[in-house]
């Protein structure tokens, strides 16, 4: 009965995820999270082709353009009515 057990600090796996941040100017948000950084690195990719393909749209309706990007992101730091971004950054003609 003399042992002695040493217990590790637990981390909770669901906490951290990978974010796709789409960035537009000074102003940042997660436009989605993934469990895997390959998910999130493919949704990245994708919404970079989104936004190169609509660029001239972008351009001519005077919108800038979103820069998208993977971060490691924690669940306690998301807002409380967060919701995943479209892939161009607006949504009904408004920006994040």
């Amino acid at each position: 009965m003399g042992k002695v057990i040493a217990f590790g600090a637990a981390t909770r796996r669901d906490d951290a995820m990978w974010g796709v941040v789409a960035t537009l100017g000074r102003r940042m948000r997660v436009a989605s999270l993934y469990a895997t950084r390959q998910a999130a690195l493919a949704d990245c990719e994708w919404r970079m082709q989104q936004v190169a393909a609509y660029r001239a749209f972008l351009r001519q309706s005077g919108q800038p353009a979103p820069v998208y990007d993977i971060r490691p992101v924690r669940r306690a730091d998301l807002p409380r009515g967060w919701r995943p971004l479209p892939a161009l950054g607006f949504l009904r003609g408004q920006f994040f």
